[in-house]
């Protein structure tokens, strides 16, 4: 038995999440509230359903052709453990693991001092898309983010960070 994950719903195969073809979790709670969020059925911690862990992985496990899997919201780092067991499964097939979330990395290297788990799920991931949703910064041309105050950073180097917005 895996861990319990409260999600909003899964894409088993998406291209806009991430860098090839991708499975995304959307996990449920979120304490940014974006104004035009574009999950806005995402923020109320009390929504979505729980899921366990060993059950998304077996869906995951379906589709060979996927590169990894993303972690949306919602918020992923209020969830940090069951995500970071995800990421260790999903590592361990060598693929790779891209998260969003509407904290800086400033501010989850901050929250990763007083919590192990955001630690230790940092540590998983390979790309970071960091940052509020900023509608009046949105820009419909920009890859992978809505708002151009987001950056996609490479933190698989986890301390270093390294913003690759503008070359993927």
């Amino acid at each position: 038995m895996g861990f319990k994950l409260k999600i909003s719903g899964i894409i088993d195969e998406s291209i806009v999440d991430g860098p090839g073809l991708r499975f995304t979790v959307f996990t449920q709670g979120c304490p940014h509230r974006c104004q035009g969020c574009h999950n806005p059925q995402t923020h109320d911690f009390d929504g979505g359903s729980w899921m366990d862990t060993d059950e998304i992985m077996a869906r995951f496990d379906e589709d060979p052709l996927l590169a990894g899997m993303t972690f949306s919201g919602g918020e992923p780092f209020c969830q940090p453990e069951p995500l970071w067991e995800l990421a260790r499964q999903v590592k361990a097939r060598g693929k790779n693991i891209v998260i969003y979330s509407g904290y800086t990395f400033d501010q989850l290297k901050e929250m990763a001092v007083k919590d192990e788990w955001v630690e230790k799920l940092l540590r998983m991931c390979d790309l970071l898309v960091d940052g509020p949703y900023v509608e009046g910064l949105r820009d419909l041309d920009l890859l992978f983010r809505g708002s151009s105050n987001q950056r996609i950073l490479d933190i698989s180097n986890y301390p270093n960070v390294r913003d690759v917005s503008n070359e993927l």
